[in-house]
């Protein structure tokens, strides 16, 4: 199993970015998928989830300001955040529901003030 996470970077607060992850050694099609995040000095949190059949769900913390989307053909999960503030600096992590995988390699989000 592979999880790798990849659109991290530096960005201004009120600014936007797409994440995406590529999943291998799964049945992609058939999981429900998630992205996490955790913050320095925090635990990993649950940020969206996105159904098989295409159904986000958000924490409040970015509910209405974050799309979460999939492409089965792709084996890839996405996050478009926009109006990115401090508090989203994290690095953000792929898993299926509950982290259900083994970990990946996250990418990191600094959201400068």
């Amino acid at each position: 199993v592979q999880l790798q996470a990849s659109g991290g970077g530096l960005v201004q607060a009120g600014g936007s970015l797409r994440l995406s992850c590529v999943a291998s050694g799964i049945f992609f099609s058939l999981n429900d998928m998630a992205w996490y995040r955790q913050a320095p000095g925090k635990q990993r949190e649950w940020v969206a989830s996105v159904s098989i059949t295409g159904h986000g769900d958000y924490a409040d913390s970015v509910k209405d300001r974050a799309t979460v989307s999939r492409d089965n053909a792709k084996n890839t999960i996405y996050l478009q955040m926009s109006n990115l503030k401090p508090e989203d600096t994290a690095v953000y992590y792929c898993n299926g529901l509950y982290g259900k995988f083994p970990w990946g390699q996250g990418t990191q989000v600094t959201v400068s003030s």
